[in-house]
């Protein structure tokens, strides 16, 4: 009886590894598609800005200038929006006030390749 009850009490803990794992996994994909999306071009800096810090991440998109193509990242308020793999990369989106928003991304951490 006890080879049953060590047997059934490991069943309900891998059920309930199971079931957090599970709503992990969805509760992660909400996040995602739960983004925002801006133009930045109608934004003021500040207001870019803003919108990082209450949100934590959002989509920004601008035209390119030299093309007219539509291009798009995220941006993040700090390194605790990114994967634990990456950290921020100081970059610029171009807004209604200015040509060159200061704004961060996520990018892979580059190790030094000693080949």
């Amino acid at each position: 009886m006890s080879h049953q009850s060590a047997q059934g009490r490991r069943s309900v803990a891998s059920g309930r590894l199971a079931l957090a794992a599970a709503a992990g996994l969805l509760l992660a994909a909400g996040d995602a598609q739960a983004i925002s999306r801006y133009m930045s071009t109608t934004l003021t800096c500040s207001r870019v800005k803003a919108i990082l810090g209450r949100e934590g991440a959002a989509i920004l998109q601008h035209r390119s200038p030299r093309t007219g193509v539509v291009l798009y990242d995220r941006y993040v308020k700090s390194r605790a929006f990114c994967p634990s793999n990456q950290t921020t990369d100081r970059t610029y989106v171009p807004t209604s006030d200015l040509k060159s928003c200061p704004v961060y991304r996520c990018k892979e951490i580059e190790f030094f390749d000693l080949r």
